[in-house]
């Protein structure tokens, strides 16, 4: 019975990936070790980059010491704690607007775990629909941007961010 159960509705609705799905597939999860290594390292030389940059006012990323989720991070992650990170960029609502516009490397994406670079400001874009109130309800202020760092080389990956901050402070 069980048999039959599991091969009729597959043969009746084709619910099989093609060899072609399942070799891409097979490559991704092959490979997913190594690029998780990039993100997660990429992402923290971003984290440290902006701390020091004059054009941020905050970032919050799991992997910085000052960070409430640091230890937790260290003992979960070994160090490396995701690919994601938020910052503010000085200016509030119009500077985030003018950052996101100017980026080129980065996409303007709100999914997570491509291998390019992603960017989001959500005051202006997922959240745009929401006032002031709810925004700091949901943790969010105009000035944030959020990141989900790509596997591109770091120095490409901070050219652009150095170029959107300046934009955004001019």
């Amino acid at each position: 019975f069980i048999g039959r159960a599991r091969t009729v509705p597959l043969r009746n609705t084709g619910a099989a990936i093609s060899p072609f799905n399942a070799f891409l597939i097979l490559q991704g999860l092959e490979t997913l070790p190594l690029r998780m290594e990039r993100h997660c390292d990429n992402a923290l030389a971003v984290a440290n980059w902006l701390n020091k940059h004059d054009a941020v006012e905050w970032v919050s990323f799991a992997g910085l010491p000052d960070s409430p989720y640091f230890e937790l991070a260290q003992k979960y992650t070994n160090g490396r704690p995701s690919a994601l990170l938020t910052f503010g960029v000085k200016g509030g609502f119009e500077a985030g607007v003018k950052f996101y516009d100017a980026l080129q490397l980065f996409k303007r994406l709100v999914n997570i775990g491509d291998a390019k670079s992603l960017a989001a400001h959500p005051a202006s874009t997922t959240h745009r629909q929401l006032t002031d109130d709810e925004l700091a309800l949901a943790g969010i202020t105009p000035d944030t941007i959020r990141l989900c760092i790509g596997i591109e080389h770091i120095d490409d990956i901070l050219a652009d961010l150095e170029q959107a901050l300046a934009v955004s402070q001019a």
